[in-house]
């Protein structure tokens, strides 16, 4: 064994030499992919996953060389068959964890979704704070934080609300069947395009929508801010503006009710004779 030992420590020392030098290349070759990967806009997380795949790639091959150098019966057929059969063995056992990496790598690679983003997904709705290669950060608007695996958010579709600065909202209004329609429209076009928040200059759309049961109700249609907020904002001021321009206007904004219509007329004397033959 005593033999055997001092036979084998060239080898050692080669091999010793070779992870001392794979060592060097990694730390060189992570720098040079900084500055390559620097220059682009991709993620933070996935620049630190691309500086890992390449120092893994370097370290598997300076490994790889050091190993046949001190046991030379090692061929390259059998260990990549033997990393084969573990990787396969690897993949059924994490096959959610290497699901949800791959996604996040994917998710990272679009141009859709940043941080920042309002997006809703699978009754899950809020604002994105954080993206990592498993998993996705979401914080609702009520202040809750949702941790969602990577892989919902791929296969899934997701409507983000925040893609572009500005979307459409709209209200329903209603206005009595006695009014003139055309004036009505007017009147809420104006109340409408007073509104601060309104980006009038996109067009505001009122449609007359249906016959409802005590109202003929109108489809008001503004563009304004995309984030939640803002919707809410011109909201509150178009509903607002718009219950005031009717007002003003003297046009009424009705609400249910019933009403009874006797086509003919029953006399009271009958009614009364009637109570009194019944038993």
């Amino acid at each position: 064994m005593g033999e055997g030992f001092v036979a084998s420590l060239p080898s050692l020392a080669i091999a010793f030499f070779i992870v001392l030098l794979t060592w060097i290349v990694a730390r060189f070759a992570v720098r040079i992919s900084d500055m390559i990967v620097g220059r682009t806009e991709i993620r933070a997380s996935l620049k630190t996953l691309i500086d890992t795949l390449v120092k893994l790639g370097i370290w598997l091959f300076g490994l790889f060389v050091a190993a046949i150098v001190v046991m030379p019966d090692l061929t390259p057929s059998s260990l990549l068959a033997g990393l084969g059969i573990g990787a396969v063995a690897i993949g059924f056992a994490f096959q959610d964890i290497f699901e949800n990496f791959l996604a996040g790598v994917l998710i990272m690679l679009r141009e859709k979704m940043r941080i920042g983003d309002v997006i809703e997904c699978e009754g899950i709705a809020g604002k994105v704070e954080h993206i990592t290669l498993r998993e996705t950060h979401v914080r609702k608007l009520s202040g809750e934080l949702t941790v969602v695996p990577n892989s919902i958010l791929f296969k899934n579709p997701v409507e983000i609300l925040t893609d572009v600065d500005e979307r459409r909202h709209e209200v329903v209004v209603g206005v009595s069947y006695d009014t003139q329609l055309d004036h009505a429209a007017e009147v809420i076009r104006r109340a409408v395009e007073d509104v601060e928040d309104v980006l009038a200059s996109k067009g505001i759309d009122i449609f007359a929508q249906e016959f409802n049961s005590s109202s003929v109700d109108f489809l008001v249609r503004w563009w304004a801010g995309s984030a939640p907020r803002a919707g809410w904002e011109s909201r509150d001021k178009v509903v607002r503006a718009i219950k005031a321009g009717l007002d003003e206007a003297g046009i009424e904004i009705p609400f249910p009710y019933v009403t009874h219509t006797f086509k003919e007329t029953v006399p009271v004397s009958l009614l009364g004779d009637t109570r009194r033959k019944t038993p």
